[in-house]
């Protein structure tokens, strides 16, 4: 018999941001590791600090709830959020921000046709310098504003 892999929720908690999505939890699908770790398996669109593939350790509320308390271990990916400026030569448009990427190979979601903003997990070994150069040139031209929600040594120094 074959071993099924547990896919839980863990949930992040984090302060609101002054004009921004006004939610305070991220629950995020993980792979379980053990009774209190797990590997996150897709992009977090708000919580800071963690990337898909990171190790996550968490705790089990009352009510089964399991609650993030910190990251294990990094697996070298880094998040990027893009949101397309509404006026700008991209519009509203999460396919266009997408297109403008494609060139990077970047595994992308997009939060909803309300709010279009695509995060993108930038993994390990990827064209650091490049991206980073076209999201300037992006947010320069005012094709999109980006953060980075998560990013390791390598990112910073690419």
């Amino acid at each position: 018999m074959e071993n099924a892999v547990e896919k839980i929720k863990v949930w992040f908690r984090f302060v609101p941001r002054e004009g921004w999505l006004p939610m305070d939890t991220e629950g995020l699908w993980a792979t379980r590791h053990s009774a209190d770790t797990a590997g996150v398996q897709n992009i977090p669109f708000l919580q800071d600090g963690v990337a898909e593939g990171d190790v996550a350790r968490f705790r089990t509320d009352s009510d089964g709830v399991h609650w993030a308390v910190g990251r294990v271990s990094s697996a070298g990916n880094c998040t990027i959020r893009v949101l397309p400026v509404a006026t700008g030569p991209l519009g509203r448009s999460a396919q266009a921000v997408h297109q403008r990427l494609a060139e990077f190979r970047l595994g992308g979601e997009v939060f909803s046709e309300e709010f279009p903003m695509v995060a993108f997990t930038a993994p390990a070994g990827a064209d650091f310098a490049g991206i980073k150069a076209l999201l300037q040139q992006g947010q320069e031209e005012g094709w999109w504003h980006y953060e980075v929600g998560c990013g390791t040594d390598e990112w910073w120094n690419a």
